[in-house]
């Protein structure tokens, strides 16, 4: 049985308020030549099919239009749940129709756990959908959060069981998730999620006996090391922004026979380049016009010894005449000393705790995991405090 997972799409999602609708139809066109050329029999995706709740028409649209072509141009069965951006309801209203083409969508946890439980040809696949902490804990009055994220954790481990209690212990099962696990890498543009508050999922709360876990969320394809079996985030097909545009994207294969499983990474076409450039004015125009730029979306991070009136003006411009289009120009002065962890884009998808975090090691250097974690329980705990005096309030 052949197994394509991916995840992440954020169909509708604007880069500096460009439109990515292009770069998605490509990708929805390539990811079915994939499904046909290697005959996939089931494709899994992970959650956040749209970059919001209210997608447009457009973006839905693109999706639907993907859904049926899947269905009419292939024998493949797809399961789909639903992510943080993702609207449950909306993604999930048309569930029974789509059971009619071999597509498996669930958008919330259902009342019988049995729902998320999908059988394809002697494989069982544990769905769970992005799963918010009021749906699952009951509210506790002054609770911190690192109290309701221990809470959380053991609701979690008890769905599994529940769900485990109704499958065939002699059958392959894949579990999907859309959640952070410990030891997962971030690229800085997720959307923070609010599992248990603060606290991410642990290798060990899941359950034993899996053959893979094909996980959402987080950017960057990845597998998880010193696991017992898979736990693999097949990371998001587009870069959402220039930061993340230096790692490869992939999707990943797997090759299930009994219960052992052979996994293989394909790699995703760029199907729109994003570069990161910086230097002095007098550098860029070099750049600008003694390299090829066309089609290219490009960040400007530009040296300065004093403020100039109109110079993003005059490099825009000069990329644009090369067939670029920058997207931000920063301005900074000599004596600036930047943070490049942070960039105007990506700051306003950060918790509190990843800020916490960043602004620590970039001015304590890396090496001190110790202490930052000492560290960042203490935070957490005075975030619990502000909020709770927030509420008080």
């Amino acid at each position: 049985m052949r197994i394509l997972h991916t995840s992440d799409w954020h169909i509708g999602h604007k880069l500096y308020e460009r439109s990515r609708t292009e770069e998605h139809r490509q990708f929805l066109e390539w990811l079915l030549k994939v499904v046909k050329d290697e005959k996939i029999d089931l494709l899994l995706v992970s959650g956040d099919i749209f970059d919001s709740a209210l997608p447009s028409a457009e973006s839905i649209d693109l999706y639907y239009q993907f859904l049926f072509r899947l269905y009419e141009e292939s024998d493949a069965s797809a399961i789909i749940i639903a992510g943080n951006h993702d609207s449950a309801v909306r993604l999930s209203a048309p569930r029974r129709f789509l059971e009619m083409a071999r597509i498996h969508v669930i958008g919330s946890l259902p009342d019988r756990l049995s729902e998320c439980i999908v059988k394809i040809n002697g494989l069982y696949v544990i769905a769970l959908p992005y799963i918010p902490e009021g749906d699952i804990l009951s509210h506790v009055s002054f609770e911190s959060k690192i109290d309701a994220a221990v809470r959380y954790r053991e609701a979690i481990k008890k769905l599994y069981s529940q769900c485990l209690s109704e499958i065939s212990l002699d059958s392959p099962v894949i579990l999907m998730g859309h959640f952070t696990v410990f030891g997962g890498e971030e690229s800085g543009s997720e959307r923070a999620i609010q599992i248990g508050g603060t606290q991410s999922i642990r290798p060990s709360d899941l359950p034993k006996g899996l053959c893979y876990v094909a996980l959402g969320h987080l950017h960057r394809p990845q597998r998880l090391k010193n696991t017992d079996y898979p736990i693999v985030y097949s990371g998001s097909p587009l870069p959402m922004n220039f930061k993340e545009a230096i790692h490869g994207k992939k999707l990943y294969m797997l090759e299930l026979e009994d219960e052992t499983v052979e996994i293989t990474e394909i790699d995703v076409p760029v199907f729109k380049q994003l570069v990161s450039i910086s230097g002095t004015f007098g550098d860029l125009m070099l750049k600008a016009n003694f390299e090829n730029w066309a089609g290219k979306y490009i960040e400007v991070k530009l040296k300065l010894d004093s403020p100039r009136v109109g110079v993003g003006d005059e490099i825009r411009k000069a990329f644009a005449d090369q067939g670029g289009e920058v997207l931000v120009v920063e301005a900074q002065l000599a004596d600036y000393k930047p943070d490049d962890s942070l960039s105007p884009e990506d700051i306003k998808t950060k918790s509190p705790e990843e800020i916490f975090a960043e602004y620590y090691k970039a001015n304590y250097g890396e090496g001190k995991e110790k202490d930052l974690d000492e560290l960042m329980e203490t935070f957490k705990e005075l975030m619990a405090l502000t909020a709770q005096e927030e509420e008080i309030k």
